[in-house]
């Protein structure tokens, strides 16, 4: 590609699922590090909302994860059953209309990531992520037991949109704990983390399954 850079911030979901998508799709590309929470990394998404991650590819600017994805899958150039491309969508659909909020925002976020920046954490957020958790896992996991997607073997842009939540969501102790109640989808990520595409987009981070004796 003559023309491919990424635009993300380092500790968002969604800019390592473009990154995964990226790496699936054998890509090489430019990368910018931009803060969105600060004003002027948000002026300088590339997103109108002042969001991440954006890609700009030979002059065009693709916006919002979905977009970048399905552009990857493209460029793959693999075609896919119609209902593995139903099931691409519906995975999508379900992480970012009910999964990232509780996954991410409330677990992940008040669960790890606040407390070890140092920052406040509420623990009625992360009781209120794990309980909306719930069904979000159980839509997830029905969905890796039916095979057509989530089998951490041959990967799609579910895997990619979907990982880098789980992955941070269980990284909470309780987090990893709803997760292993969930056998297909708990397989699907052990299958899944080690794949290249995961470990090389990978934040710097500790990963407390590893940690454990």
């Amino acid at each position: 590609m003559s023309d491919l850079h990424l635009t993300g911030y380092v500790y968002s979901v969604y800019t390592r699922a473009a990154r995964m998508g990226l790496h699936l799709a054998g890509c090489t590309y430019g990368y910018t590090e931009v803060d969105p929470f600060e004003a002027a990394g948000a002026r300088a998404t590339g997103h109108p909302m002042g969001r991440v991650p954006t890609l700009y590819v030979d002059g065009a600017t693709i916006y919002e994860t979905a977009a970048i994805l399905r552009w990857c899958e493209a460029h793959r150039g693999k075609g896919a059953p119609p209902v593995v491309q139903a099931r691409v969508a519906q995975v999508g659909g379900i992480v970012d209309s009910y999964g990232y909020w509780p996954l991410v925002r409330q677990v992940f976020s008040h669960g790890w990531f606040r407390p070890v920046m140092g920052e406040e954490a509420d623990p009625d957020q992360l009781r209120a992520g794990l309980e909306a958790s719930g069904v979000v896992l159980d839509m997830l996991d029905s969905i890796a037991k039916g095979g057509d997607v989530l089998d951490g073997v041959t990967l799609t842009s579910a895997d990619c949109h979907l990982a880098p939540m789980v992955d941070a969501f269980q990284m909470v102790p309780e987090g990893a704990a709803a997760l292993a109640e969930r056998p297909a989808l708990d397989r699907w990520f052990n299958a899944l983390a080690a794949q290249p595409a995961f470990l090389d987009t990978r934040p710097d981070w500790p990963d407390p399954r590893k940690e454990k004796p």
